[in-house]
This record gives structure tokens, sequence and C-alpha cells, in this order.
């Protein structure tokens, strides 16, 4: 529980220290980009610290990749 509230914590200083300027310059976008990846990590954050298996983005890049590193092998032996 004190993780959470670490994350939520940090997340929230984070927020703060930054908003306020991109507030100031009228960037929309940026704020929103800012505030999507800040939830998205804080999300993540949390859910590992509650031992969730998360996916490895790793295994995603070898399922897709896999095949033509052997189609390659292929070709050029």
């Amino acid at each position: 529980m004190k993780t959470i509230a670490a994350i939520v914590i940090l997340s929230a200083l984070a927020a703060a220290y930054e908003l306020p300027s991109l507030r100031k310059d009228g960037r929309r976008k940026e704020i929103w980009a800012f505030s999507l990846l800040l939830l998205f990590g804080a999300g993540l954050a949390t859910a590992q610290s509650l031992n969730v298996r998360l996916p490895n983005p790793m295994e995603w890049v070898v399922a897709i990749f896999g095949p033509a590193s052997g189609w390659l092998d292929a070709v050029l032996s």
C-alpha cells in the first residue's frame, strides 16, 4: 500500500511541476501527451507493485520478426 501511495504522490508531484508551464504556454497537445503517458506509467507501476503479470514487449518483437529472421536466413544461405 505504501508503494501505491508513493506512486500517486510522485505522479502528482511530476504533474504539479510540468503542467503549469505547459498551460502557460498554451500547449494543449503536450498536456494531453504528458497526462496520458503519466497515467499509463503510473498504472503500469501500480500493476507491477501489485505483482500483476505484465507482458514482456520483447516477446511481441520476437513473434513478429522471428519468422522474417528464419526466412532471411534461408534466403541468404
